[in-house]
């Protein structure tokens, strides 16, 4: 088989499912790994693909930028609220517990639903620790949540609070249940998100945490960002709004993580 043919098979598995593997390739098209890689080095230096451990991913979906909460809100909302009704699940009336509510759009869906939610008891509250300035806006008037809104800086792109005051802060909780969001949910590289201090809030959060449940859309599924926050074996589970590539569903399974799809 002539390289352009190995190119084109290639350039067209990428397209189809994001990503390919160099021992797929490899056995599917009866040639070496290292005439794989070659392949791969140079589908990159054309600007088709980005090589990644173990194989490649499309060069549109290597690096996930970071978009503004605005520009986010109203991108998948349809199923963003759908996620957050099955999250609300994890919080029946009859929970007395403490969350954390970590920012973006899918978790303020969540928390728009906590408004109209009740406690089984009346007078109990449901204490909620959250970094969102939105999310705190939106639940600081009720009075069944007992809300902890985090200090450290805000950063505009995202309204949370980040650094070292925030990270400290969550030190001193051991909430029952994390909901938090994520820009990419890999089997290879985890959990991530684009910015650093971000990925250090979120990763505060997970270990913090007696529960970690990642909210994320089905376009966040096989998605990979700059900062890796969390390995899968350290979430418990994964709501999203369509079945889970077969590849991630295997990793997610591997580690032990609960997959509900909404």
């Amino acid at each position: 088989m002539y390289a352009t043919e190995r190119h084109e098979h290639i350039t067209s598995r990428v397209k189809t499912s994001g990503r390919v593997s160099v021992a797929d390739v490899s056995r599917e098209l009866g040639v070496t790994a290292e005439t794989i890689r070659r392949d791969l080095d140079q589908l990159e230096t054309s600007g088709v693909l980005r090589r990644v451990h173990g194989g490649a991913v499309s060069a549109a979906r290597a690096s996930v930028a970071e978009a503004s909460l605005a520009d986010r809100q109203g991108q998948r909302s349809d199923a963003k609220a759908t996620i957050a009704r099955a999250a609300l699940r994890l919080i029946p009336a009859t929970f007395s517990g403490s969350i954390v509510i970590d920012a973006g759009t899918t978790t303020a869906h969540l928390a728009d639903l906590l408004v109209t939610w009740r406690p089984a008891i009346a007078g109990q509250t449901l204490t909620v620790i959250t970094n969102s300035v939105p999310i705190a806006a939106t639940l600081h008037h009720c009075d069944h949540v007992e809300l902890h809104l985090l200090g450290g800086r805000v950063r505009g792109i995202t309204s949370a609070a980040v650094g070292s005051t925030t990270v400290d802060e969550l030190g001193r909780f051991r909430p029952d249940i994390a909901f938090v969001g994520a820009n990419g949910v890999s089997a290879d590289f985890g959990l991530s998100t684009p910015d650093e201090l971000e990925g250090a809030v979120k990763s505060a959060i997970v270990r913090g945490s007696r529960r970690a449940v990642v909210l994320a859309d089905a376009a966040k599924l096989g998605e990979e960002a700059l900062i890796r926050f969390a390995a899968l074996d350290e979430i418990d589970t994964v709501i999203t709004d369509e079945v889970v590539p077969t590849t991630l569903g295997d990793a997610l399974e591997a580690a032990g993580v609960e997959v509900v799809v909404a």
